[in-house]
């Protein structure tokens, strides 16, 4: 008998689950559906990249359609998990809803930006989550240039020329690094302005930056950032945004209209409605990355606590595309297993280091334990990208765009096809409106879904 394997999400973690579904199981073994709301799969550490105009944004979305030979791609959000039924509940995006019976659910759902109550956040600020708000603020960094370039009143031109990025982490640095580039390129175009108005800033609560790479290259990514003229202030929050300004913790209140939010991510509201434990607010597995007591269901990737066996000590994995890409061969690896009725492989992964392109030639790198800076840490960092992005030809198209830019630079084009929409993170950031479980029950018709 065919079984029905479902994979939720097309993510790092969803996507390479299965194509490696593909390759082990045969058509007369299983039939696999992904359910995801977009047709590709992003990838996410370029997007810096894409917002400054480095990389245009199909470089980075790799067709589903052209990955998958016979997956069922279903166009849709899961919005909840008849565990007892065996049914996902999944709104299509045409609006209509549907169920989905599976006899091996893999649950890749991701993660959603994490924010927190702070008046004027989702109204004003900007996220760095997905491609589309990527594109935006693109737009809209040029247009605030623009419109203070032919303002001639000083409150407007200061408040579109302060640019605010919230998190010393990976994704609010390389953000920050590589739009205060765009910027600093993009003065020569608008002789009106005084470079001394544009002014990017990194505000985070935590004490140091990039704590994922230690403290060394904390200090030399501040002193890059200091002498391109980036004001990074730590230990500091923000109060409040308005339409025009930005007030911090400190009380100090900032001209601003440009506010990115990349404070961190948590994991997808779907596993908040499968009534299993969670871990840190992600769905508790175990090493073999099975969901307790669910015997066909895996979890994985951004919305999952998975053990890491490497460090121990009941540490769980951090949320990143390397060990999502890793999780992946083994979540796929133990659908095949409990098919075929073999034993199943636990998770282990040794973290590889991490890497922050900075722009241009400047970027750190810890690869396996080794601080890199400079030119060196670029090299590595651009290598690794090509080596992670699916498929030959994204990575053609991520080196050409590389070497296109090196030498021809950007022409600082504004599309403006989203002009006429809001940016803000609410409506760029669609979050599903997830069932509860009474409603998932009523609609799977299983009254043991949720005891």
């Amino acid at each position: 008998m065919v079984q029905r394997v479902v994979v939720v999400g097309a993510g790092f973690a969803g996507f390479e689950t299965v194509r490696r579904l593909e390759r082990s199981l045969g058509p007369r073994e299983a039939e696999i559906v992904l359910v995801s709301p977009m047709d590709y799969m992003v990838y996410r550490p370029l997007l810096p990249q894409v917002a400054a105009g480095v990389l245009s944004s199909r470089t980075t979305a790799v067709p589903l359609h052209r990955m998958f030979e016979r997956t069922h791609v279903l166009p849709g959000g899961v919005i909840g998990v008849d565990l007892a039924a065996k049914v996902c509940v999944v709104r299509k995006i045409s609006g209509d809803i549907g169920n989905e019976h599976y006899d091996k659910l893999v649950l890749a759902p991701g993660s959603v930006t994490r924010t927190f109550d702070i008046p004027g956040l989702t109204t004003y600020g900007h996220g760095m989550k997905n491609l589309a708000e990527a594109v935006y603020l693109r737009d809209h960094v040029i247009a605030q240039l623009e419109i203070a370039n032919s303002s001639t009143d000083p409150a407007e031109r200061a408040s579109r020329c302060q640019f605010v990025v919230v998190g010393g982490g990976y994704a609010g640095v390389e953000t920050a690094a590589c739009l205060e580039m765009l910027t600093t390129k993009s003065l020569r175009h608008f002789p009106r302005l005084d470079p001394a108005q544009v002014r990017w800033m990194i505000v985070d609560i935590a004490p140091r930056l990039l704590p994922e790479l230690g403290e060394n290259l904390g200090k030399a990514t501040l002193q890059m950032l200091a002498k391109r003229g980036v004001d990074v202030r730590l230990g500091v929050s923000v109060q409040e945004i308005t339409e025009d300004s930005v007030t911090l913790t400190t009380g100090e209140k900032l001209p601003c209209r440009t506010l990115v939010w990349t404070a961190g991510v948590t994991a997808s509201p779907l596993v908040g409605t499968l009534g299993t434990e969670l871990v840190r607010g992600r769905l508790a597995v175990a090493a073999d990355l099975a969901v307790p007591g669910h015997p066909d269901v895996f979890a994985l990737g951004d919305a999952a606590a998975v053990p890491d066996l490497a460090k121990g000590d009941g540490a769980i994995c951090p949320p990143t595309a390397q060990y999502a890409h890793r999780q992946a061969k083994i979540a796929a690896a133990n659908v095949v297993a409990t098919l075929r009725g073999q034993p199943l492989s636990p998770f282990r992964h040794k973290d590889l280091g991490l890497v922050v392109d900075l722009g241009g030639t400047q970027a750190v790198a810890r690869p396996l334990g080794h601080e890199m800076r400079g030119l060196p840490a670029q090299a590595i960092t651009r290598g690794y990208h090509l080596l992670t992005v699916p498929s030959i030809r994204a990575r053609t198209r991520v080196l050409s765009n590389w070497i296109q830019h090196a030498f021809a630079g950007d022409d600082l084009v504004r599309l403006g096809f989203m002009s006429d929409q809001d940016g803000r993170m609410g409506n760029l950031e669609k979050t599903d409106a997830y069932l509860s479980g009474d409603e998932i029950t009523a609609r799977t018709g299983s009254r043991a879904a949720h005891p």
